[in-house]
């Protein structure tokens, strides 16, 4: 396993420089291992303003794919005429148009490289009830993706995922061994942390008592409502186990900000000590939606997807 922590600085108009740095908070028994040879890297990309979405130049084409519910889920091929492509995975409360789901599909678009960015059931543009859980449910969306395009000639070489997104991907890639590359942006580690900060801390007590908890906005309004078995299926959702199930030939990456004011970046660190092929890089400054790092991020996930040989799997 391999780590290494990220503080970009601009070096030129159209450069970056990467360096590897102490995070005080990481007790040194976290960080297992970092590779001398990424001590200092210089990464060349074209830079986005921050939280600028990018322009695709090929026009979306889009598709609509029955997942196992019969439900249909809307998303958006950037075919760039390769027959290889990767899917995009957005988080809680997000779709396919999330900023960081455009700037990766143009950025692979520009390498020559095909995506496909679709919205989860109950999200976006896709058929279904919104749901708080649904973490299983979701991954049997993207299997329905992946077959869809196999089905069509297509080779699915990875999957990538954002927050929610990212622990779906590795969800995937635990319960289906086809897919040999995943990309984990953000995904949290400990499902039972984060839920008193939405329901309150008495979550647990209000949910058995009225069999629900709706979410409002600052408004009042109501944004969705969270049933008890939805909330089961995220505190019955291990990712610590999931993790172990899946193959060792299946390259992980997981990038996490330091700056995450969601998802705590311990919770990437956690992932690195137990996925047997995993790579971590941990971007100095970068929030959970990488607002001010949006170019960065592309570039990672670009040099981590080039780096796997063109013959095979290493």
């Amino acid at each position: 396993m391999e780590t290494l922590i990220c503080n970009f600085n601009f070096v030129t108009s159209n450069s970056l420089a990467s360096k590897r740095i102490p995070l005080p908070t990481f007790p040194s028994n976290q960080v297992h291992y970092i590779s001398s040879r990424d001590r200092f890297s210089t990464t060349t990309l074209r830079m986005a303003e921050p939280v600028q979405t990018l322009n695709s130049v090929i026009q979306p084409q889009k598709i609509i794919i029955p997942n196992k519910y019969n439900e249909k889920l809307v998303g958006l091929l950037h075919d760039t005429g390769s027959n290889e492509l990767f899917v995009l995975c957005h988080g809680f409360q997000a779709s396919k148009g999330h900023t960081i789901m455009v700037n990766l599909a143009v950025a692979l678009e520009n390498e020559g490289i095909s995506s496909f960015r679709f919205d989860f059931a109950g999200n976006g543009e896709s058929e279904g009830l919104f749901q708080y859980g649904n973490y299983r449910r979701e991954a049997d969306d993207l299997r329905a993706v992946v077959e869809h395009f196999c089905g069509v000639n297509r080779i699915v070489k990875g999957v990538v995922g954002h927050s929610k997104g990212g622990d779906v991907v590795l969800l995937y890639a635990s319960k289906y061994h086809d897919i040999h590359m995943v990309v984990n942006i953000s995904g949290r580690y400990d499902l039972k942390r984060g839920i008193e900060e939405r329901l309150s801390q008495e979550f647990l007590q209000t949910i058995k008592k009225n069999g629900f908890i709706d979410v409002k906005n600052k408004r009042g309004t109501v944004e969705y409502r969270v049933t008890e078995e939805s909330l089961m299926d995220r505190l019955d959702t291990n990712m610590h186990e999931t993790c172990f199930l899946i193959d060792p030939n299946c390259r992980v990456l997981t990038i996490h900000g330091s700056d995450d004011e969601i998802i705590p970046v311990e919770d990437a660190v956690e992932f690195s000590k137990i996925i047997p092929n995993h790579k971590l890089h941990i971007m100095e400054g970068a929030n959970h939606g990488y607002t001010s790092h949006q170019a960065e991020l592309s570039s990672i996930v670009l040099n981590f997807i080039k780096s796997i040989p063109a013959a095979g799997l290493e």
